[in-house]
């Protein structure tokens, strides 16, 4: 039986708070990124809607029913924002964090650079559980649920992560390193590449 389903529009809140709670202790979108905590959670989940709201639109925002864990792919060939999210992303990061804002600008053109071009692939952009459910398997099931979709059509996949401690459970998954960057003196980022796999 599948797991989870597609997210739609009314999902938005509770797929978005899910990202945010999951979110809160990663070292770069949590301390780094906002290390003021009496504000943390609500710009965290400002910049964590903004970017499950751009990818609503297409049935690859997976989660489990009640939204308890969420992974949100980019299908191939498509562009994580469009011109008009491009405009209204880098508004919100003006406003999230002011002085800082170049800073975070130039981190995600890093991003842009280590992303690759050269093959077709989906894209793991976000994937979570939230807190008070991580270790049940959630998270996994749902997202062996997504590779096996993603085998059938025998396509390679890729992602970034901003945690080292989650390191080997995408190489459980079959995610190998691929490259590591990050801000100046901040956390390290780990990009990651899983092969296409030969459908059973």
């Amino acid at each position: 039986m599948p797991v989870g389903r597609a997210a739609c529009e009314a999902d938005l809140p509770a797929v978005a708070s899910c990202l945010t709670g999951a979110f809160l202790q990663d070292p770069l979108w949590g301390a780094w990124a906002f290390p003021d905590r009496a504000n943390r959670a609500e710009r965290l989940g400002r910049l964590m809607g903004f970017w499950a709201r751009a990818a609503m639109h297409r049935p690859w925002v997976r989660m489990t029913d009640d939204a308890t864990s969420v992974a949100v792919w980019i299908p191939p060939g498509l562009p994580e924002l469009s011109d008009d999210q491009e405009a209204g992303f880098e508004a919100l990061v003006a406003e999230l964090f002011a002085v800082r804002a170049p800073e975070l600008m130039a981190l995600f053109e890093r991003f842009e650079q280590h992303h690759p071009s050269e093959v077709p692939h989906y894209y793991l952009s976000l994937w979570a559980t939230r807190p008070e459910h991580a270790g049940r398997g959630l998270g996994t099931s749902l997202i062996n649920d997504n590779l096996a979709r993603i085998d059938a059509e025998a396509m390679p996949a890729y992602l970034e992560s901003t945690n080292p401690a989650n390191l080997p459970r995408y190489e459980a998954l079959g995610f190998r390193a691929r490259s590591q960057f990050g801000p100046a003196g901040g956390p390290v980022i780990t990009t990651m590449w899983r092969p296409a796999q030969a459908s059973s």
